[in-house]
This record gives C-alpha cells, sequence and structure tokens, in this order.
C-alpha cells in the first residue's frame, strides 16, 4: 500500500499524540502506582470515563498514611486534550467547609473567638432576630439562615452564571433577611450561608483573608503545596483542570465560577495533597499540635432538644456495610468531589471530578467495597434511594380578568430587586433578568414556579398589594407591589 506524504503526516502525529496521552495518563508527571488485581478492577469501575473526549475524574485510595493507588481518567482541558492525572487541580466544593472549621478551631484554640460567642460580635450587620445566633450554629448548620445559594438565584443570577456576586455583596443580602428560617438550635438544615459566614469571621478576627490564613495555619504546615483557597478569580493555576457539564443535545461546556466567594466552597487540591489533610486526623500537626484540635473538629452537633446530629465541624459521620465512616461529599460549577474515609481501617478513597454529572459517593463506596471486602460485616445496599417526591396542586384556569389583577411590579427590600409579571397568552410570566418564566396557576392567588411558590395577597378592597414567596430553604420572603421602578 503506497500512503500519500499527507497521510503519512496525520498518522505520525496522530501516533505521537497517543503516545504523550498515554505517559501522561499513566502518572508520567510524577509517582507511577504500583499496578495490582485490585488496582485493574478499579480502572474498570472509571473505564467509562478513561478516555479522550471526555472530562473525568481522579482517584486517591489511602491506606496507613500512603497512597496505594491513585490514577487519573479523562480529559483536564478539552480544548487542548490534556488527561487529568494525580497531580490536576481541581474545585472540592463543599469539602472546602472541614478547611474554614479548621481555621475557626485554631482560632478558638489561639483564644481569639468562643464556639458560643453571638455572631454580631463580629458580623454587627447582621440582624438581631431577638434570639443569638452563635458560632457554634453555624459550625453544625443549626443557625436558621435563609441560604445563599437560593437568595442569589432568585435574583436570576444562579452560582455560575454571567451575574457575579462578591464577598461584600453576600454580606449585605444576608444583612438585609428580615427573617429566620426557624429559631437557632432548633434543627439541623444543611446552608452554604453559615460557612461562607465563617470565613468572613475568620477574615475580621486573624485580620487577614481567611484564604491567607488558612494558608498559613493549614496548607504550609501540611506541605499541601498545590493547595490553596480560590479566591482570586483571576490567579493562574498550574495543572487546573476545567470544571465541565453535559449538553442537552451533546457533547460538554465550559463551567467558569468566577468569584472571590469562599467558605462554603473555594480549596482547589490534588488527591496527592488530600493525602496529607487526611493523615492529620490521625496525627495532628496544626495549632498546638495536640490531638484536642481534631477531638473538637469530630464533635458532633445537638438541637436544642439534645438531639445528637451526624454532622460535626465541615465531617459527616455515618456507616456504610457495619463500618464507621467519615467524610463529606462536595460540588462546585462543573465539579464534584468525594471523600470517604473508614478511621478504623485507616483507609479513605477520595475521587475530584471536573464533570459536574459524575457521581463521585457511588464510586468512592464501590472502591471501598473491593479494598475492604473481607472486613464488612453488612451485604451492599442499593444505591438507588426512594426519594419522596414534593406534591404540587393541581393547577387550574384563571380566566383573562382575573390574571390581569397580578400584573405589576413587586420589590423585595430583603432582595433589593424587583419582579415583574405581565400576562402572555393565557398565563402569568415573571420577567426576569431578560427571560419569561411561565407560572403555573394554583388555587387561592397562589402559583407554582419550579419547586417554588408564589403566594399573593390582598388589601382591604381585594387589590393585589403583595407577595410572599416560598423556595425551599428561604421562606416567607417578601414583597409589595409599587409603582414601576425599573433597574
Amino acid at each position: 500500500m503506497i500512503l500519500q506524504r499527507g497521510s503519512m503526516r496525520a498518522i505520525i502525529v496522530a501516533g505521537s499524540a497517543l503516545v504523550a496521552w498515554l505517559l501522561l495518563s499513566d502518572s508520567a508527571l510524577g509517582q507511577a502506582y504500583p499496578r495490582t488485581e485490585l488496582t485493574t478492577q478499579v480502572d474498570e469501575l472509571f473505564a467509562e470515563w478513561d478516555g479522550e473526549i471526555s472530562p473525568g475524574a481522579v482517584v486517591g485510595i489511602f491506606m496507613d498514611g500512603k497512597i496505594i493507588y491513585s490514577k487519573g481518567y479523562g480529559v483536564a482541558n478539552l480544548d487542548y486534550g490534556i488527561p487529568i492525572t494525580p497531580q490536576s487541580v481541581l474545585r472540592i466544593g463543599s469539602i472546602s467547609k472541614q478547611f474554614v472549621a479548621m481555621c475557626i478551631v485554631i482560632l478558638a484554640e489561639q483564644g481569639k473567638l468562643s464556639f458560643d460567642d453571638d455572631i454580631r460580635v463580629y458580623l454587627p450587620e447582621m440582624p438581631d432576630y431577638g434570639k443569638q445566633i452563635t458560632i457554634r450554629h453555624l459550625l453544625h448548620h443549626t443557625s436558621g439562615i435563609r441560604e445563599y445559594l437560593t437568595l442569589v438565584d432568585l435574583m436570576g443570577k444562579p452560582e455560575g452564571s454571567v451575574f457575579g456576586y462578591t464577598t461584600r455583596e453576600l454580606v449585605e443580602l444576608l444583612s438585609r433577611q428580615q427573617r429566620l428560617n426557624f429559631d437557632p438550635g432548633s434543627q439541623f438544615s444543611y446552608t452554604n450561608s453559615g460557612y461562607f459566614l465563617l470565613a468572613e469571621i475568620v477574615t475580621r478576627v486573624s485580620g487577614v483573608k481567611a484564604g491567607a490564613f488558612a494558608q498559613e495555619n493549614i496548607f504550609e504546615p501540611l506541605s499541601m503545596t498545590q493547595s490553596r483557597f480560590y479566591d482570586d478569580p483571576n490567579a493562574i493555576i498550574r495543572n487546573q483542570a476545567f470544571g465541565y457539564s453535559p449538553k442537552r443535545d451533546d457533547g460538554y461546556r465550559l463551567d467558569i465560577l468566577r468569584s472571590d466567594v469562599i467558605g462554603d466552597l473555594g480549596v482547589i487540591t490534588t488527591v496527592e495533597d488530600f493525602l496529607h489533610w487526611d493523615s492529620n486526623f490521625y496525627e495532628n500537626k496544626l495549632g498546638a499540635g495536640t490531638s484536642d484540635l481534631i477531638t473538637t473538629m469530630f464533635t458532633r452537633g445537638r438541637t436544642s432538644t439534645g438531639e445528637e446530629l451526624s454532622y460535626a465541624l465541615g465531617l459527616e459521620f455515618s456507616s456504610y456495610r457495619g463500618l464507621k465512616t467519615m467524610g463529606h461529599g462536595g460540588s462546585a460549577v462543573g465539579y464534584v468531589a468525594e471523600f470517604l474515609q473508614f478511621p478504623e481501617q485507616r483507609f479513605s478513597v477520595v475521587i475530584l471530578s471536573n464533570l459536574s454529572s459524575f457521581r463521585p459517593g457511588r464510586l468512592a463506596r464501590q472502591v471501598a467495597d473491593l479494598y475492604l471486602a473481607d472486613q464488612f460485616s453488612e451485604a451492599r445496599a442499593s444505591d438507588e434511594r426512594d426519594r419522596p417526591q414534593p406534591t404540587a396542586p393541581e393547577p387550574v384556569t384563571l380566566p383573562m380578568p382575573e390574571l390581569e389583577g397580578f400584573v405589576g411590579d413587586f420589590y423585595s427590600e430583603e432582595l433589593d430587586f424587583l419582579y415583574s409579571f405581565v400576562v402572555e397568552g393565557s398565563s402569568l410570566h415573571l420577567e426576569l433578568r431578560g427571560s419569561r418564566l411561565q407560572l403555573l396557576p394554583h388555587p387561592d392567588d397562589r402559583f407554582g414556579w419550579g419547586r417554588r411558590e408564589l403566594k399573593f395577597f390582598r388589601d382591604e378592597r381585594g387589590i393585589v398589594s403583595g407577595l410572599t414567596l416560598d423556595a425551599g430553604n428561604v421562606q416567607d420572603l417578601n414583597f409589595r407591589k409599587v409603582v414601576s421602578r425599573r433597574y
């Protein structure tokens, strides 16, 4: 067979690219980890993402303070076809919470704050709700403070959208909230607002940015050289894996989170760096270097009725197949992650992914199934859990004159934002940042907006004068009807 010069060049280029891919993806940039029958089975679990056309993940498997296996699967940068490796730097989302918690614990150890301090000592702009909210409430998700991610979403600025927000704007937004979801301490409700505010407290108490405090007091002492709080959206991060989400029609879109907001999220790291954090739970090197710091991190919260929570300080305690576990999951725009530790076995699995649809929790448990097979005392349960589906009222049909009664502009002081309602066709729509969102009419002046509900109310003349909005972890958000004040 005779090959044309162009065809031969293409084959050489393609072959070179394949060789480069294989070298890079097999940890050639760093330490190569021994292959065993178990590692082959691990590779099979990740085979779906082990290629050149998809984002993927990196797994780190720790035993007795060492990495016994680590490997990347898939692509860190789809533009240039750069593979994910154990040295790739990824966001870890809410796993960041335990790092902020450690900052708070170190400050408490230094005598600079107490868990039972009123947060208004450090955040005086926060409202006085008549009941004290403490640092401990923030740590254990029992504060009742509304979820900031829902609040910005209600303003048409969801996380990762082109409409960004800053730390200062979020503090001001939370300071405008006139109500809590529940009395502080009365119940557990996972929220990102608490850990965002904890980072702000670290900044104000320490006198340096929370990210800088963590760098000096956590990452540097633990030799986590590739880890940091990503609080500069313009920073250049070496070996960074970019985050992606699937597109509806096929392929992937690039997800970029340009924000200085940290606390509830913000840490970037590698699986190799994360080993040092995992090991520190067994032998503490931070603060004064005593085990008291770790004991505090492991202290589970309680409600005001005495109910013990599974949640400690950025760490969740549970069990899997009869073995005790500790860890946390995380997600940020385009990224998901899982940290699963079996403390009595000194065994951990860490998975970092740059694909938003990836399910790291399920895969972490499957990896544990392989390595701890002879230690489990219970059979493996299905990962599919029956989740109760919320029931919405049956939609009703409203005549045009009734629909027109809801038309107008409604202002929320808590959001400092305007909602405009218009009738289009035979439906009421909400205008939000250039989009028109159809609302479903329910009985009694209520309208459905996805899982949210708008409840309009009327004055003594029967004219619509305002509304309240319920959106899960934001309840009873008030709007009043105003003369048009477009922004």
